[in-house]
């Protein structure tokens, strides 16, 4: 049985989403979600306001789907059909800090806290995936002998720790960049975390 093309209409509904979504990208990562307008993202995408709403129903649903990509594109779902080396999770903080938007990771942190707090589990989702790989990695690395229960709690904690550490150099970075050699902290983590890595368990 062969599969149905797609319908053109769908086609140019797919093709509408996707420029808005890039519009909303861009524009919340300029200038954060409060001063961004269905104006704005309308000009910005070549797609009429009236369109916006449409696809989203509304500004938080807009928000909460550029979210969703975000952490896709950061942390796709089939990242963990591979389990990630402590020097992958690395790399990958760094390529996310010169994607281009990383900043708005970072705004939406500030959402999450805020007020309305609309993209609070998105942002839940991102930290938790972060940690989830890190967790892999320290169980594939676990001393023989240890209780597995206790071992899990100490994996927790320390893939809390590993994901602050990264997260609080990406951030100094996007701040200070003349003064942040990124791919010479991220080493200096990955050295410490390595030499102590007996630690966690103990």
């Amino acid at each position: 049985m062969t599969t149905p093309a797609p319908r053109r209409m769908d086609e140019i509904g797919d093709e509408s989403r996707r420029r808005i979504l890039d519009a909303a990208e861009e524009l919340f990562a300029e200038r954060g979600f409060d001063r961004t307008s269905f104006v704005d993202i309308a000009r910005r995408s070549g797609i009429s306001r009236g369109s916006i709403p449409w696809h989203f129903k509304n500004k938080d649903g807009l928000v909460m789907a550029v979210v969703e990509r975000v952490v896709e594109r950061i942390w796709p779902a089939e990242r963990y059909e591979t389990v990630p080396t402590l020097t992958e999770v690395f790399a990958e903080t760094a390529g996310l800090l010169r994607s281009g938007n990383s900043a708005l990771v970072f705004m939406v942190l500030v959402e999450a806290l805020g007020d309305r707090g609309v993209v609070t589990e998105q942002y839940q989702q991102f930290f938790a995936r972060r940690r989830e790989g890190i967790e892999v990695l320290l169980r594939l690395r676990r001393p023989a002998g240890v209780d597995p229960a206790v071992a899990q709690e100490k994996e927790r904690t320390a893939a809390v720790a590993l994901n602050g550490a990264l997260l609080g150099i990406h951030l100094q970075a996007l701040v200070d960049p003349d003064n942040v050699d990124l791919d010479s902290a991220l080493m200096s983590i990955a050295s410490l975390f390595e030499r102590n890595l007996a630690d966690v368990w103990a």
